[in-house]
């Protein structure tokens, strides 16, 4: 079994990565929809003192699933590599409109989230990169029981385009680092907040508990393969 180390270690060392666009340590986290890469996002970013995100569901839209490269350089990597703060308009995947402008400051941290976070014509701006690591089957499986019988029509659409995205330019091959989720750590209280997750309108939950899941993180391919990334992680379980 491949060592590993905890998120909260990991998260620790992310400052140590060199800056990767302009003064900002980017780091992406992939993965295929319904793995989970939203929540281990939020969690890394509050283990890196509230670091921003910015989630690819926002960027892409309806007719552009995977083509929104252009949109992704212009509007959020441009400005952040001259130490200016990202705008963009927030996709609504409901009314298929962009309503409202999120702002991203150049942080020291920035995570970048979403199907793609790792394609190749982003891979050169980012600090490291992430694969949430759950198999397809299993992510979809989640993903369609998270969106319900509303969402069929669009799951019917998106996989297929899923498929063709990673056979011409797969992500985890060259991801520094894989994510494993542990079993359940606890249980959290509250509500979770509204957002739309793979193309569906994720509503508000009630207030109740629901699960927190752990995670492990390993030493990924493209660390194997003397991957680009400027940092000296010694990974032992348990740390």
């Amino acid at each position: 079994m491949p060592s590993f180390t905890s998120l909260e270690a990991f998260a620790r060392l992310v400052p140590r990565l060199a800056p990767s666009c302009g003064p900002v340590r980017l780091v992406g986290v992939d993965g295929y929809a319904g793995s989970g890469k939203t929540t281990l996002a939020g969690r890394l970013a509050g283990l890196c003192g509230g670091a921003p995100v910015v989630h690819l569901d926002d960027i892409a839209e309806h007719g552009a699933l995977f083509d929104w490269t252009e949109r992704f350089v212009t509007e959020v990597l441009t400005p952040l590599e001259r130490g200016e703060s990202a705008r963009y308009g927030v996709y609504d995947w409901v009314k298929r409109a962009r309503e409202r402008t999120s702002v991203v400051c150049p942080a020291p941290v920035v995570l970048v989230e979403g199907v793609g976070a790792g394609r190749a014509a982003l891979r050169s701006s980012l600090a490291c990169l992430l694969w949430m690591d759950v198999p397809r089957a299993t992510a979809w499986r989640r993903g369609r029981e998270r969106d319900g019988a509303a969402q069929a029509e669009f799951w019917a659409g998106w996989m297929p385009a899923e498929r063709a995205h990673f056979a011409a330019d797969p992500s985890r091959p060259f991801a520094d680092f894989l994510v494993r989720e542990t079993v359940t750590s606890g249980r959290e209280t509250g509500s979770r907040p509204a957002r739309q997750e793979g193309g569906a309108a994720v509503p508000e939950g009630p207030f109740g508990e629901f699960p927190v899941p752990g995670y492990e993180v390993f030493e990924g391919p493209g660390r194997a393969a003397g991957g680009p990334v400027d940092l000296t992680l010694r990974i032992t379980s348990g740390s």
